[in-house]
């Protein structure tokens, strides 16, 4: 059979070839929600898979097709269609000549491709449409040759930099400088989905340390004595802190030999003999320290970079700004450089501090790979040195960075509120694009005008307190500014460091939940945070909202944005939501106004989703301050079945890799006898130091409550049930009105029955 033919024939899931001028289409079902389409010229083999892929991919695949997901060729186009409904029709001759030309409905919103760089303008919005490029780009952009939609198909291109035309129901997708597009994937499914497979295809991201959900202090311009100053500060103050990240001080920048991989001995005396650390361990406290992708080409390791082979070619010798040397940029593309990079005064540094790595300015190339093999170049260094789990922020991002420990910053943005209101596009946009842990500088990076205040850098108290509430909701949560600029909290007055110690406080409650959301981005491919339109696809309203986001699957936030402002309109969809700091519900489907606190920036628009499991922890000074032994798990129960698969593990090693975790699903309905909360058998070898779950079951006051059938016993108080050392139950009132309360041993199976007051 022939791609010119006109009848129609179903797929069946194994491979079917059709043969085109050029040479012949393959069809491949990998699972019942992806397909591979590869061309393989005549007399010819197939393009090698690009950093797109995961090279794990083959091994994975495991056949087989869902049912109403049909495919056929008609008129010389694969058709793919789920339910009797067409998605996509992909032209087989056009793969032949090297590119992708498809048709679906002209309506179908369309995602993903790229984000935003840090000075472009952020209006263009969440949807994706006319002519668009899937490159890293430079300073905070995103890049994927991955289109997506709503409607319910993703088509992945296996390129190294792509463009895309996208006009009323045709998508046109051609290689960089007219190479050709290698293998195309095709995803069919829900956004979650699609989602899910994509990291199935691009490959799975690993999980970072459990430090590194906390709160990250970025400075340039700092020494040992200030270092341990501010450290010490934020003890005394019990804000919470787990990472301080050092800029160029921390370097012997400039110096021979390996300067760029060593720490600097006048700035910080104790670095390179490992003192410091002891001192910042006993603190509570990781560094994590600037990387750059140039070397001194005068010094020992330019020599060796020379000898061998290492420069990028796009990379001039030309003087550095900071130094004032001879500098050039090694090329990360080249095996040997990476292999090299992680060097012997490299790991020195690692094994007296350095826990995490700043990677910078690695995007002046005009490349898509360079920064995601410079990092490349880190994890599998680290990796094979040891087992301590590898952490890094990025200015840009490409697909398949994901799979080396891979964090997007939104690069060296501006102060104010303006800026601060344009990275939710920013942030949102790469998560489209597949970019799932993403940061910004908080407080931003340049000062406001060549005049504004050398130390805050013309931040306001108010902007600061709410770019702080903002970044407690992003999956990356850090503050930097540029060199002498300061973001501690005390540094902006009484009214801002009560705010955004407040905010800080909360990020730190919910660990718990955020740390879940680490392993279930790398098990279902969406993080932590996540657009409105994954949960609400058919929702036109949330399409283009930016305002408002998911934060894990039953919180969503709302940051303010503006100054003075004294109210907002949100608009929630559809479900029933609560107020997290009134307690007050509201339907969803429609847009409330919300009043705020203009003067005092006191609050943070936080809403739970009815049906909600949200696991929390008294806030430490930072992670693993305290063994957890006792987990509040706040649920707000609704008619259907909602459930929380809560993880943990020891934060710090891949062990997880092979069975060393704690994974417990808790599920939650509320029915006509009450409410019914269960506990599922845990999986994982890991051993937790939790003993109890306190459930907090809102929105019920039990007349009884019984556990696999026996009734448990009723304590006089909250304060009662906590302080024996059993399992028990007590009902009170709180902001959400009544609520019950429910101990119980935590690591069982066990069936939760709650019989409300008639």
């Amino acid at each position: 059979m022939t791609a010119m033919a006109q009848a129609s024939e179903e797929l069946r899931p194994s491979p079917v070839g059709f043969q085109v001028a050029q040479g012949t289409v393959t069809v491949h079902y990998l699972s019942p929600d992806i397909v591979r389409l590869s061309f393989v010229p005549k007399d010819g083999a197939p393009a090698p898979p690009t950093v797109v892929i995961d090279p794990a991919l083959d091994s994975e695949t495991s056949g087989g097709s869902d049912p109403s997901l049909r495919g056929a060729v008609r008129d010389g186009a694969w058709v793919v269609q789920r339910d009797g409904r067409v998605l996509l029709s992909i032209d087989l001759a056009a793969l032949g000549r090297g590119e992708v030309q498809a048709r679906h409905a002209a309506t179908d919103p369309l995602y993903g491709i790229h984000g935003y760089g840090a000075f472009e303008r952020a209006d263009g919005g969440l949807q994706r449409n006319g002519k668009q490029v899937a490159k890293a780009g430079e300073q905070g952009n995103a890049g994927a040759p991955f289109v997506w939609s709503t409607a319910g198909y993703g088509l992945l291109a296996d390129a190294e930099g792509a463009s895309f035309d996208l006009d009323g129901g045709k998508l046109r997708v051609r290689g960089r400088q007219g190479q050709a597009i290698g293998d195309v994937y095709v995803f069919i499914g829900e956004p979650k989905a699609i989602f899910a497979a994509l990291a199935r295809v691009s490959g799975r991201s690993p999980l970072f340390p459990k430090w590194a959900m906390g709160f990250t202090n970025s400075q340039w311009g700092i020494d040992q004595r200030e270092l341990l100053q501010l450290v010490d500060t934020y003890r005394e103050n019990h804000i919470p802190i787990d990472n301080f990240t050092l800029d160029f001080d921390w370097k012997a920048w400039g110096a021979d030999p390996y300067g760029e991989f060593r720490w600097n001995p006048d700035k910080f005396p104790g670095g390179s003999d490992g003192s410091l650390k002891t001192m910042l361990d006993a603190k509570g406290m990781h560094l994590t320290g600037i990387m750059k992708p140039r070397l001194h080409v005068d010094t020992a390791e330019g020599r060796y970079a020379t000898e061998h082979g290492l420069w990028a070619a796009k990379s001039k010798a030309a003087p550095d700004y900071f130094s004032h040397q001879t500098v050039r940029d090694l090329d990360f593309d080249r095996p040997a450089a990476r292999a090299w990079f992680f060097n012997d005064a490299l790991k020195h540094s690692f094994d007296t501090g350095m826990a995490g790595w700043w990677n910078d300015e690695a995007d002046t190339l005009d490349s898509d790979t360079q920064f995601l093999n410079m990092q490349r170049a880190l994890y599998d260094g680290q990796r094979a040195y040891g087992n301590r789990r590898v952490w890094s922020i990025n200015r840009n991002f490409y697909l398949g960075s994901q799979r080396y420990a891979y964090g997007l910053w939104s690069g060296d943005i501006a102060t104010g509120f303006a800026s601060m209101k344009a990275q939710r596009q920013r942030m949102l946009s790469a998560i489209n694009a597949g970019a799932m842990q993403w940061g910004m500088d908080g407080g931003g990076f340049q000062k406001s005008s060549k005049q504004a205040d050398p130390v805050t850098g013309g931040l306001t108290p108010e902007n600061y307190a709410r770019w702080i509430q903002f970044g407690a909701f992003t999956p990356i949560f850090r503050v930097h500014g540029e060199l002498g600029i300061k973001r501690q909290p005390w540094i902006y007055g009484p009214v801002a460091e009560k705010a955004a110690t407040a905010a800080i406080r909360l990020r730190y409650a919910l660990l718990p939940y955020i740390y879940s959301y680490e392993y279930q981005r790398r098990a279902t491919g969406v993080g932590l945070v996540r657009p409105l339109l994954f949960d609400w696809p058919d929702d036109a309203r949330v399409r283009e909202d930016v305002d408002a986001w998911m934060f894990g699957d039953y919180l969503l936030v709302s940051p303010v944005v503006e100054a003075g402002q004294a109210s907002k309109d949100i608009y929630l969809p559809a479900g029933r939501w609560v107020d997290y700091a009134s307690g007050k519900s509201h339907d969803g489907g429609q847009t409330i106004h919300y009043a705020l606190d203009a003067k005092r920036w006191s609050d943070l628009p936080l809403f739970v989703r009815e049906g909600a499991i949200v696991p929390m922890q008294a806030p430490e000074d930072y992670v693993g301050q305290h063994a957890l032994r006792e987990l509040e798990v706040d649920v707000f129960p609704a008619d259907r079945r909602t459930s929380f698969p809560y993880y943990d593990d020891d934060g710090v090693t891949y062990g997880y890799e092979h069975g060393d975790y704690f994974l417990q699903t808790l599920a939650v309905q509320r029915t006509q006898q009450g409410v019914s909360f269960e506990t599922a058998a845990p999986e994982g070898r890991f051993k937790p130091a939790l003993a109890w779950y306190v459930v907090k079951m809102h929105g019920i006051a039990a007349a009884a409550v019984s556990s696999d059938g026996k009734p448990l016993g009723e304590a006089a108080s909250e304060e009662a049930l906590r302080a024996r050392d059993g399992a028990g139950w007590a009902r009170g009132t709180d902001r959400f009105g009544p609520v019950t309360w429910v101990r119980m041993q935590a690591g069982r199976v066990e069936r939760i029955a709650l019989t409300p007051v008639r």
